[in-house]
C-alpha cells in the first residue's frame, strides 16, 4: 500500500512540474492558450506545434494522456494483479514511445533556441528542467527573435531597430504592371485539419528579357511557388504578367504562359514536325491559319535546331533533341512567360549548355524564362537573376534572395550556386543551417533597398 501511495505522489510530481514547466516557455514559443500547460495530452501537443511538429506533438499528447491514465489505472485497481500488471506493460510501453517522440520535440526546441545538443543530458535527468531553465532565463530567446536583433551583424545594416521593419516583403516590394509581379502572402494545405504553410512572404518583379534562375533545397517550395505563379494550385497571393491579373484574369492570360515539366510527355511514334505542329493546332486559337500556323511552327523549329532533323521519329532522338522538342511544343503560343522544370536533367555539360543558349535566346525576344536546375553553376553566365527559396525552421518555404548572380555571391558570400543551396539547407541534410538567419537577413534589405534589388 506505501509503494501505491509512493507511485501516487510521483504522477502528481511529475504533472505539476512538467505543466510548470511549460508554462514559463510557453511565453516564448508564443502559445495562445498557455493554461493548456497543464491539460496531458493537449500540453504536448501545443508544445510540439509550437516548434513546427505538429504531428508529432499528436502522436506524443495522445501518448501523455494515456499514460497518465494508465498510472491512474495501475494505482487505482486493488486485489485485481492481472489489470494492474497489463496496466503496468501498457505503461511501460507508453513511456517508451513517450520518450522517443518527446526527444525528437526536446531536439526541436534545442534547435529553435540554438542550444548545444549536450542539453539532451539534462533531459535525461529530468524532461521538465531544462524547459524550465529556458522559460526562465531572459537569455535563452527562440532564434527567430535573435535573428533579428543580429541581423546588423550578418553584413546588412538596415539602419533602423529590427522591430521597425516591415512585417513582410509584400510591405517593401512595390506591384508592377511590367514584366512578371509576384506578391505571395502564403500558400496553405490542410492535413487532418491542421493548417500547413508550405510558402510565405515572397515578393519580387521580373522584368521582361529575363533568364531566371529559381534555386533552393529539397522542400523549399520551388514547385509550390511555380504552381501558384501559373495559376495551377492558387495561393493567397496576387500575381502581374505584363499588367493583367492571373487569378482574375486566367483565361485570357493563360495562353500567355507555357510550363515544360520534368518529363518529357511527348509520344515517340510520331515524326518531329508532326509533334510540334500538332501542338500548334491544339493549343493556338481557331483564328489562326494554316499558313500562319506553318510559319510559327518553322520559326521555333529553326531557333531550337530541329529543322534538320524534323522528318525523324521522336523516338529516335537522343535526350537532349528531346527536350528541345518539349521546349518547341510549348514556344508556340508565343508565351510571355516560360517556365521550365529540369531541362537539362540528364544531360552532360556540352549539350546542357545547348539548351540554355537557346533558353537565353528565347528570354531576349522579350520573354520571361524561370528554370529549376540542380546543375546551375555550368550555366550560370547565362543568367539574369536567381531566386532562391529556403526552408526556415518552421519547415516552411520563404525568400531569401532575389537579384543577379553575382549579387547572389556577395549577400551569401559563396563562389558558386551549389555553395549557397548548402548554406540554406539544414545541417540534418548536410548544410550550413543558416536559412532562417539569411531569411531575414534579405527581408531587411528589401525594407531598405525599397524600388531597388527587391523590385
Amino acid at each position: 500500500m506505501q509503494s501505491q501511495y509512493i507511485i501516487a505522489v510521483n504522477i502528481i510530481f511529475e504533472w505539476l512540474f512538467l505543466s510548470i514547466s511549460l508554462f514559463t516557455i510557453s511565453a516564448k514559443l508564443e502559445w495562445k492558450k498557455r493554461w493548456l500547460s497543464f491539460i496531458p495530452g493537449f500540453r504536448i501537443y501545443c508544445l510540439g506545434d509550437s516548434v513546427g511538429l505538429s504531428r508529432e506533438g499528436a502522436y506524443c499528447g495522445i501518448m501523455d494522456f494515456l499514460f497518465v491514465y494508465s498510472a491512474i489505472t495501475n494505482y487505482a485497481v486493488q486485489g485485481k494483479e492481472e489489470i494492474r500488471t497489463l496496466a503496468s506493460l501498457i505503461h511501460l510501453l507508453l513511456y517508451i514511445f513517450l520518450f522517443i517522440y518527446r526527444l525528437r520535440i526536446y531536439m526541436q526546441i534545442l534547435k529553435l533556441f540554438g542550444l548545444d545538443k549536450k542539453w539532451i543530458i539534462i533531459w535525461l535527468v529530468a524532461d521538465w528542467l531544462p524547459l524550465l531553465i529556458i522559460g526562465l532565463d531572459k537569455k535563452y530567446q527562440p532564434r527567430r527573435e535573435r535573428i533579428m536583433e543580429n541581423a546588423g551583424e550578418n553584413g546588412v545594416d538596415t539602419g533602423r531597430e529590427p522591430e521597425k521593419l516591415p512585417a513582410s516583403l509584400n510591405e517593401s516590394v512595390p506591384v508592377t504592371d511590367e514584366g512578371l509581379s509576384i506578391h505571395l502572402k502564403e500558400r496553405t494545405v490542410t492535413d487532418f485539419g491542421k493548417k500547413h504553410t508550405l510558402l510565405k512572404d515572397v515578393a519580387l518583379n521580373i522584368p521582361p528579357k529575363s533568364l531566371v534562375l529559381l534555386l533552393g533545397g529539397s522542400g523549399a517550395g520551388k514547385t509550390t511557388l511555380i504552381n501558384a505563379v501559373i495559376g495551377y494550385e492558387k495561393a493567397d497571393a496576387k500575381v502581374f504578367l505584363n499588367g493583367v491579373d492571373v487569378y482574375e484574369d486566367y483565361d485570357s492570360v493563360k495562353h500567355r504562359i507555357g510550363f515544360v515539366p520534368q518529363k518529357n510527355l511527348i509520344r515517340g511514334n510520331d515524326t518531329v514536325i508532326n509533334t510540334v505542329g500538332d501542338a500548334a493546332r491544339m493549343r493556338l486559337p481557331t483564328s489562326v491559319t494554316n499558313g500562319e500556323r506553318g510559319k510559327i511552327v518553322k520559326e521555333d523549329m529553326d531557333l531550337l535546331g530541329l529543322t534538320s532533323g524534323q522528318d525523324g521519329l521522336v523516338s529516335k532522338k537522343s535526350g537532349g533533341q528531346l527536350r528541345r522538342i518539349c521546349i518547341a511544343m510549348e514556344l508556340v503560343t508565343d508565351p510571355a512567360l516560360f517556365i521550365l522544370d529540369e531541362p537539362d536533367s540528364g544531360l552532360d555539360g556540352v549539350i546542357s549548355r545547348e539548351i540554355f543558349t537557346k533558353l537565353r535566346q528565347i528570354a531576349d525576344e522579350d520573354r520571361i524564362v524561370i528554370v529549376i536546375t540542380h546543375t546551375p553553376d555550368r550555366v550560370i553566365d547565362l543568367f539574369d537573376k536567381v531566386i532562391v527559396l529556403a526552408k526556415d525552421s518552421d519547415k516552411t518555404g520563404r525568400l531569401a534572395f532575389y537579384g543577379t548572380p553575382r549579387e547572389a555571391k556577395e549577400f551569401f558570400g559563396k563562389d558558386s550556386m551549389e555553395q549557397i543551396v548548402m548554406s540554406i539547407n539544414s545541417k540534418e541534410e548536410g548544410g550550413e543551417g543558416r536559412a532562417d538567419e539569411l531569411v531575414e537577413k534579405y527581408r531587411a534589405l528589401a525594407a531598405s533597398q525599397k524600388g531597388g534589388k527587391a523590385s
